[in-house]
C-alpha cells in the first residue's frame, strides 16, 4: 500500500518532482514550481519566488487573484448549496446571474442564457445549438482563430496545429477563412483595416460559391479579437460585413468572447465596438475570476427551437461559480473597472509605442497593436514562418518572443507568448494599479532591450 504524502511539510523542489512524475506529459508548463498563493496582480510559488503576473491565468482572473469580494461570495455559497443540478431544479445564483448579464450584453436581443464550465464547451453547445436551429452542419472558421481543444472545438482551432496534430479525423463539416491579419495575407502592418476586411469577405464570398454553399452553412464562428492566433482585433467593418453576409444567406453568427469579453478590451464584450449583434455568443475566462464557469447566450426565438434535453452537463452552472459571477458582475460596477481599463492601456500602449521608435528596439518590432488591456508585441524574426514569410528579417536575434517572456520571469515577471509569430502578449488583471502596471511595462522594456543587445 503506498504511504500518503504530507503535502504541507514536503519541501518545494519534492513537490515539483512529484508533479513532474505524475501529472500528464500533454500539459506545458512556463515555470517548473508550485503556485501557493495568489493576491491581486501577484502569485507566490513555493520556493518563495513571487511574480507580477501579466496573465491573470491567461486572461481568467481579471479582478486579481483572490478578489475578496468574488471568494467571500463563492465561500458563503459553499455553505448553503455547492451543487444543484441544471436538469434537477433553478438555482438562486444561476437566476441571479442572468439578471446581473442582461443589461451587459452587447444587443438586447441577447435574452437566453445556458451556462456550463469551460469555453470549449461553450462553443461546442453553440456549435449544436446553430446545428438544430438552422437544420445545417457547416461551420466556417476564422484563420488564426482558438477555440478550444475538445473535439468539436479542436476542429475549429486554426491558430496552431499542436492543438489538433495527432487527432485527427477531426469533426467534419469546418470550412476556414481568412482573417484580416496583415501577416496572414502578406502586405504591410500599416494595410488600411477596410482594405483588409474587403479582401477577407471577398474571400468568404468565394468559399460560399465554392466549397460551402450557403443552405448547408449552419454558421460562422470567430473571436472578435483572435487569441491564441496573435492578439488582432477585427476591424469594425469585418465585423459588419460578416453579419450582412449572414443575414443575406440565412447563417448564424457566432461570436466568441471567451478571452476578449468582460471588460478585457475596455467594454464589456468586444463586439460593442463594432455594433454588430451576435446571434450566439460565447463567454467564459473572465466571467467568474477563477471558477469554472461558461455561457452560451442567444436570443429565445432562436433557443426556443431546442429540445429540452438537447443541452446540459452534470455540473453545468455550478452554483459555487455562478455566486462568483454575480459578485464579478456587481464589482465591475462598484470599482469603475472599465474605466481603470481604458486608463492603464493608454499608460500600456505609450511605453510599448516608445519602444517601437526607439532606435536600438524599432528594428525587431512588426507591430504594437491590441484593445483594452488585451495588447500584443509582434517581433521580427530572421526565419518567420519559411521561406515565403516576406516580413522575414534575416539578422534580427531568433526567438525573441520566448526569450523576452524568460528575461522578464527573470526580472519577477510572468508574461506569455501566443500564436505562431514571435508575439508576446499582455493579459494583466484589469483592475491592475498604475503602479504595477508602471513596473510591468519597465520589466518588458528592459528585457526587449537587453534581449537586442545580446542578439
Amino acid at each position: 500500500m503506498q504511504q500518503s504524502r504530507t503535502f504541507a511539510t514536503e519541501n518545494h523542489d519534492s513537490l515539483v518532482a512529484f508533479g513532474k512524475k505524475h501529472v500528464t506529459k500533454g500539459l506545458a508548463r512556463q515555470v517548473e514550481g508550485v503556485i501557493v498563493k495568489g493576491e491581486g496582480s501577484y502569485v507566490t510559488y513555493g520556493d518563495g519566488r513571487r511574480f507580477l503576473d501579466f496573465t491573470s491565468g491567461i486572461g481568467v482572473t481579471n479582478l486579481g487573484h483572490c478578489h475578496p469580494k468574488v471568494s467571500a461570495a463563492a465561500a458563503q455559497q459553499c455553505m448553503q448549496l455547492v451543487h444543484g443540478q441544471c436538469s434537477i431544479g433553478f438555482t438562486t445564483p444561476y437566476l441571479q446571474l442572468i439578471e446581473r448579464l442582461l443589461p451587459m450584453m452587447p444587443h438586447s436581443s441577447l435574452d437566453s442564457f445556458f451556462f456550463w464550465n469551460s469555453g470549449s464547451e461553450a462553443v461546442e453547445a453553440a456549435v449544436k445549438m446553430a446545428r438544430a436551429i438552422t437544420g445545417k452542419q457547416n461551420i466556417i472558421a476564422m484563420q488564426g482563430g482558438y477555440h478550444g481543444r475538445t473535439f468539436g472545438a479542436m476542429a475549429l482551432t486554426k491558430s496552431k496545429t499542436v492543438y489538433s496534430e495527432g487527432f485527427h479525423p477531426l469533426m467534419p463539416g469546418v470550412y476556414t477563412m481568412p482573417f484580416p491579419f496583415w501577416h496572414h495575407l502578406g502586405v504591410p502592418a500599416s494595410t488600411s483595416p477596410a482594405e483588409l476586411s474587403a479582401s477577407c469577405l471577398n474571400q468568404l464570398n468565394l468559399l460560399l460559391l465554392q466549397q460551402t454553399s450557403p443552405r448547408d452553412t449552419a454558421a460562422i464562428i470567430i473571436e472578435p479579437v483572435i487569441g491564441e492566433g496573435g492578439y488582432v482585433p477585427a476591424p469594425p467593418e469585418f465585423l459588419q460585413g460578416l453579419r450582412k453576409i449572414c443575414d443575406d444567406n440565412g447563417i448564424l453568427l457566432i461570436v466568441d468572447e471567451v478571452q476578449s469579453g468582460f471588460g478585457r478590451t475596455g467594454k464589456n464584450f468586444h463586439i460593442e465596438y463594432s455594433g454588430v449583434r451576435p446571434d450566439i455568443m460565447t463567454c467564459a475566462k473572465g466571467l467568474a475570476n477563477g471558477f469554472p464557469l461558461s455561457g452560451v447566450i442567444s436570443r429565445s426565438e432562436l433557443t426556443d427551437k431546442l429540445k429540452p434535453g438537447s443541452m446540459g452537463g452534470t455540473y453545468a452552472g455550478n452554483a459555487v461559480a455562478c455566486a462568483a459571477a454575480v459578485a464579478v458582475a456587481d464589482a465591475f460596477k462598484e470599482e469603475h473597472i472599465l474605466a481603470n481599463v481604458q486608463a492603464r492601456s493608454a499608460e500600456l500602449f505609450k511605453t510599448l509605442h516608445a519602444l517601437q521608435s526607439n532606435p536600438t528596439t524599432s528594428p525587431v518590432i512588426l507591430d504594437v497593436r491590441g484593445q483594452g488591456l488585451m495588447i500584443a508585441v509582434e517581433f521580427a524574426s530572421p526565419i518567420g514562418t519559411g521561406a515565403h514569410d516576406p516580413f522575414r528579417k534575416p539578422g534580427v536575434p531568433e526567438r525573441l518572443a520566448s526569450r523576452v517572456a524568460k528575461r522578464c520571469q527573470e526580472k519577477g515577471m510572468l508574461i506569455l507568448t501566443t500564436s505562431v509569430y514571435e508575439v508576446i502578449r499582455f493579459i494583466p488583471p484589469l483592475n491592475i494599479s498604475r503602479e504595477d502596471l508602471e513596473k510591468g511595462a519597465q520589466i518588458f522594456a528592459e528585457a526587449v532591450e537587453e534581449i537586442v543587445r545580446e542578439g
